[in-house]
């Protein structure tokens, strides 16, 4: 075991020989694969609401609901996220193959909690509300492109090993 973390910390590799066949034979892996384009939808709307309300001023419930539920929908993937690691790797976050996109998820997570926080408590203006939940979005986007390269980077290694 020791010896395949060598090896995989040696060649970049983010998989083990053990780990690929764990993540290729757990459900996990599938429901991430669905829900990740679904938490992408889900933005997608939510931004257009979000823009909505800003450009027009019309639509504030319409937008405020879109980000409460993508923020649901992001804690759901965090939470089989950190399943998904545990099977594949053993541990249920930031194992090393994963290890800074797990650091920037909870950036992610803070910025959308803050969101929740905010509305909660009236603490901020409804223009405010919306900037910070633009904010979260864009750390989202930036996380989701981190996530994006490691599987393309999965893939090419898998292409490499075969």
């Amino acid at each position: 075991m020791a010896r395949q973390a060598h090896h995989q910390q040696a060649t970049g590799a983010l998989y083990t020989v053990a780990e690929r066949a764990r993540r290729d034979a757990t459900v996990w892996t599938l429901v991430q694969g669905i829900l990740a384009p679904v938490q992408f939808l889900v933005f997608l709307i939510s931004l257009g609401l979000v823009l909505r309300y800003l450009i027009t001023g019309d639509g504030f419930a319409a937008a405020t609901w879109s980000i409460v539920i993508k923020t649901g929908v992001l804690y759901l993937i965090m939470v089989t996220g950190a399943v998904w690691e545990k099977v594949v790797f053993g541990q249920y976050l930031f194992a090393p193959a994963f290890f800074w996109e797990d650091v920037f998820s909870f950036g992610v997570i803070a910025l959308h909690t803050a969101y929740l926080w905010a509305l909660w408590t009236h603490a901020l203006t409804p223009h405010a509300l919306m900037g910070l939940a633009l904010a979260a979005y864009a750390a989202y986007v930036i996380n989701a492109g981190q996530f994006l390269w490691k599987l393309r980077m999965a893939r090419l290694q898998a292409g490499e090993a075969a």
